[in-house]
């Protein structure tokens, strides 16, 4: 077996839909010369880019990002995307601000409900309710800790949406309900009075927009990347990170009261930007574009706590 050089992730010998991959990409670049390229997660995609002479702007991800392979795509690209607002960038990210665009609200495809036209389309009635939204990229949320909060707080509706993690020795109380997979996800999120949640890119976006009191329970990923998110969202200000569910009832209701306590709708709504962000991104690729080809004098804007849309 080959020893997997430190600049990528994964590179396999013998894959041949890599290797076609890769090659229908390298011919893309000769055939069609792309003036930028845009790269979401794939350090290696971001250096084959580079390699084929053809820049790039790499989207920003949270997490441990120090590997000599997401170093190699970040140190090589043009521009920083980051789909988020600046004030949940990491610590030492400053050395990238003059490469870096941030564009709050990139992952909303649409505006968030309004709250009471959600409550009525899910016929909530005036019962507050606790929604527990749980990740697609692992296993999900533990149901045992669930069925410890709903216990504690009798009078809520706890619902969950996405996948749990099912317990054997889990006793699901009458006010808990797991409703699985939904195609209305944002009438859950705008209808919540309060929000447990992993810390997904989508789901961060919506529940800062829908402005809900908040506890972040990050689910494993790669290099730590919803760790790294949620402690960023609790520093500023917009949510509780808690590093586990609670495994009691004193637990939850500390989480709880804390999560209320320090809940500011306002400083969620400054951190999750617009859905219409999207416009804001176009136009800084456009012109970073233009800068790198010659024919636009400089890029450089302030993007920091700024509406991408009037940018």
């Amino acid at each position: 077996m080959l020893n997997t050089p430190e600049t990528v992730h994964c590179a396999p010998v013998g894959w041949k839909t890599i290797g076609n991959a890769m090659g229908q990409m390298a011919a893309f670049f000769m055939h069609e010369a792309p003036e930028l390229m845009i790269v979401d997660v794939s350090a290696e995609v971001a250096q084959l880019a580079r390699l084929c002479s053809v820049p790039h702007v790499k989207v920003l991800q949270h997490g441990d990002r120090s590997d000599p392979g997401h170093r190699a795509a970040y140190d090589g690209a043009a521009g920083l995307l980051a789909p988020f607002h600046a004030s949940l960038d990491q610590p030492g990210w400053e050395t990238w601000d003059a490469r870096m665009y941030h564009a709050p609200g990139l992952g909303l495809r649409t505006p968030m409900p309004e709250r009471t036209a959600a409550r009525a389309r899910l016929n909530l009635g005036a019962q507050p309710v606790a929604l527990v939204v749980s990740g697609q990229g692992g296993n999900g949320l533990a149901e045992a800790p669930l069925g410890v909060a709903a216990r504690s707080f009798p009078a809520m509706r706890w619902i969950t949406i996405g996948e749990v993690q099912r317990d054997w020795h889990a006793t699901a109380p009458p006010n808990l309900e797991h409703r699985g997979w939904v195609d209305n996800a944002p009438d859950h999120i705008a209808a919540a009075d309060v929000v447990v949640s992993s810390a997904g890119n989508t789901t961060c976006a919506q529940v800062l927009t829908a402005t809900r009191p908040w506890i972040v329970v990050p689910e494993w990923r790669y290099f730590d990347e919803q760790v790294e998110k949620a402690r960023a969202l609790d520093r500023a200000g917009a949510a509780l990170h808690l590093p586990h569910l609670p495994g009691s009832a004193h637990g939850w209701r500390q989480a709880m009261q804390q999560a209320t306590d320090r809940h500011d709708p306002d400083r969620q709504r400054t951190l999750a930007g617009s859905h219409t962000a999207a416009d804001g991104a176009a136009r800084w690729l456009e012109r970073l574009a233009a800068r790198l080809w010659g024919s636009a004098p400089d890029l450089h804007e302030p993007t920091h706590q700024k509406d991408p849309a009037n940018a």
